[in-house]
């Protein structure tokens, strides 16, 4: 539960602040969180997130991962 409140706090922060560049790496480690505990619906939204905020920041590495997982969980075609 702890490293789920900090990727909770730290997503926040850089909410707060604008960081765009901190939110793919934080986005998608609770998505391999949730996916760890067999909550995919969670998973997905963290991928999401994840994938969206890595094109927008030109992360093609997280991007390609966030999506892969995406099409694993049949959420992109």
């Amino acid at each position: 539960m702890i490293e789920e409140e900090r990727l909770q706090r730290d997503m926040l922060q850089a909410h707060e602040h604008d960081d765009v560049a901190a939110l793919p790496p934080l986005y998608l480690a609770a998505a391999r969180l949730r996916e760890s505990q067999g909550d995919i619906d969670a998973a997905c939204f963290f991928y999401t997130h994840a994938y969206v905020y890595a094109l927008d920041c030109g992360d093609r590495k997280i991007a390609d991962e966030a999506r892969s997982r995406l099409k694993c969980h049949g959420r992109d075609k």
